[in-house]
């Protein structure tokens, strides 16, 4: 390291300013969407590959924090590498081991038995057996563990199934959206009340009583994806049954228990799912039939094998997330994460209060890290994979296994650049003010800001890639923001945590681990079309309904 960037390291303090440039917030603004403006147009009108639109977005974003916002070089530098190690760890390793598990049940042969048992499931329907995968079960995964786990599983499984790639992807992604903002156990409704000064468990009721319009909507939504207007005319019971569910888990649950809203709820609805196609059977075109060849239908261990991976780890993540008996297992595993004060920005970024911002610590997570047992549910796949070979037929052996894991690594090694890159590019945008500065311009609207507050979780979550990410950026921004025009913050908190869950539809980070997952690496600019006309409708809507309530004219209808 030379002696330049080493002085730099050390150098005086810096706290961000939202009119760093011209003294103005809109212009600060401006100025502060030029990456993310940069990074879309690169991939979506120009085409160019992701990694390369993350690595030149980054690049204009340390320029534009140096330069505009006056963030001292190392600073910026530093920033940026503190936004890569939170791309390798937790996301890129949590991607590494769910496209592992995903490649042995390939390597195995399994996937064919997966396919016929969800081919029962869905009476032969691909639609109804994605809708149940890309909305229910990805949802289940959503609330337990997070960080781009469930979009990599579920968008795997579902092209396993037999939807087209690209679609697979995109399927996952808007179904995935709605349960975001209580994923991981609910870390973003958390994150959101503790800085908002707001109970998280009422933040959390108010979410449920808006996040249950959207869910009874969505289904359908995906039905369109999936099949177009034909979809939605021959499925929309099914979609009904699945969306009204899981809305009244949504709807029902924060009360109860904030944290398992989209685990009780996305059980819900699997669990409506699939009772009403025990008794309805959709009208399916052939081009949407899954065949499985009845002299080869599965037998009990075969459909248990084939489904091993995905309910182990269901069930081993519940377990670390869940188990309090004798010992709070989460909290123990919490207990093994190591602070790390990140060099040359912990004590020299402030915040406005002129404290040292907490940002600056990144927490390396091992064994609360939701990878790590996404990694222990791979090995033990392998190990009762090998043990139950079928030559022939689910050949495999432990080698094998773990020589998938390499090829896995190598596989997806332009996604790990293009992760890494645009976390580096999140991270100097937060920590230079150039996503705070558009958020106090939005908050600055006036009557306005009640509809466009959702806005603010959407572009956290965009660039950020974490729901939980744009709660800490804005939610302190949206209580203030209330108080100054006289609007209940617990409205605005519960939009903001909703609004990133859409945004996450087109955060570059989820269309990297989505076009990986369903083997189409490069495809992002593809996925992005799209999903991202379903990601502003929905936000459009989500924006009319926060405005509604926050007139008063659903106070009967929202939490006390």
């Amino acid at each position: 390291m030379t002696p330049v960037l080493l002085g730099g390291l050390h150098a005086a303090s810096f706290t961000p300013s939202t009119t760093a440039v011209g003294g103005s917030v809109y212009l600060t603004a401006a100025v502060g969407l030029l990456p993310l403006v940069t990074f879309f147009l690169l991939m979506g009108v120009f085409k160019v590959a992701t990694h390369w639109c993350s690595l030149i977005s980054l690049g204009l974003a340390a320029v534009l924090a140096v330069v505009a916002f006056g963030m001292p070089v190392g600073m910026t530098v530093m920033s940026a590498t503190q936004g890569a190690a939170m791309g390798f760890v937790p996301i890129i390793y949590i991607i590494i081991a769910a496209v592992w598990l995903y490649n042995l049940t390939e390597v195995s042969g399994r996937s064919a038995d997966l396919r016929a048992v969800f081919n029962a499931i869905g009476k032969g329907d691909m639609r109804a057996q994605a809708l149940i995968v890309a909305f229910s079960f990805c949802g289940l995964m959503e609330g337990l563990a997070g960080f781009g786990a469930p979009v990599a599983i579920a968008a795997a499984m579902v092209a396993t199934l037999g939807v087209a790639k690209l679609r697979a992807a995109a399927v996952v992604m808007v179904g995935n959206a709605i349960n975001v903002g209580f994923g991981a156990m609910a870390i973003p409704v958390t994150t959101a009340g503790k800085l908002g000064g707001q109970e998280p468990v009422t933040v959390a009721s108010f979410m449920g009583h808006l996040t249950w319009v959207l869910c009874a909507v969505i289904p359908l939504v995906l039905l369109f994806i999936l099949d177009g207007l034909r979809g939605v005319r021959q499925l929309w019971p099914l979609a009904v049954v699945a969306g009204l569910a899981t809305g009244a888990g949504h709807f029902l649950t924060p009360t109860l228990s904030y944290e398992l809203t989209a685990v009780l709820a996305s059980l819900l609805g699997l669990a409506a799912s699939y009772a009403f196609l025990l008794v309805w059977t959709p009208t399916t075109p052939q081009e949407h039939r899954s065949h499985v060849d009845k002299a080869d239908a599965p037998d009990r261990e075969r459909v248990i094998l084939a489904l091993l991976p995905y309910v182990l780890v269901v069930v081993i993540i519940a377990i670390t997330k869940l188990w309090k008996i004798g010992v709070d297992l989460s909290q123990a595993l919490r207990a093994t994460d190591i602070s790390v004060p990140w060099p040359g920005v912990h004590g020299s970024l402030l915040g406005p209060d002129g404290e040292a911002s907490a940002s600056a610590i990144y927490t390396l997570q091992i064994l609360s890290n939701p990878g790590t047992w996404i990694l222990v549910t791979a090995v033990i796949v392998t190990l009762v994979y090998s043990a139950r070979s079928v030559p022939g037929a689910f050949e495999m052996t432990v080698r094998q296994g773990f020589t998938t894991l390499a090829t896995t690594c190598h596989t997806l090694r332009l996604a790990i650049l293009t992760i890494a890159s645009v976390m580096a590019l999140a991270y100097v945008m937060n920590f230079s003010g150039q996503t705070t500065a558009i958020g106090a311009a939005l908050a600055a609207t006036g009557a306005a800001y009640a509809f466009l507050s959702p806005v603010l979780g959407w572009v956290g979550t965009a660039v950020a890639g974490s729901a939980t990410s744009a709660g800490a950026l804005f939610a302190n921004l949206q209580a203030t923001a209330a108080q100054g025009a006289g609007l209940d913050p617990r409205i605005l908190l519960a939009a903001n945590t909703i609004g990133g869950g859409l945004g996450k539809i087109v955060s570059p980070q989820n269309l990297a681990i989505a076009s990986t997952a369903v083997e189409a690496p490069g495809s992002d600019a593809e996925i992005l079309r799209k999903v991202a006309p379903y990601s502003l409708g929905l936000l459009l809507a989500l924006c009319t309904l926060v405005f509604i309530a926050s007139q008063g004219w659903l106070d009967a209808y929202l939490p006390a």
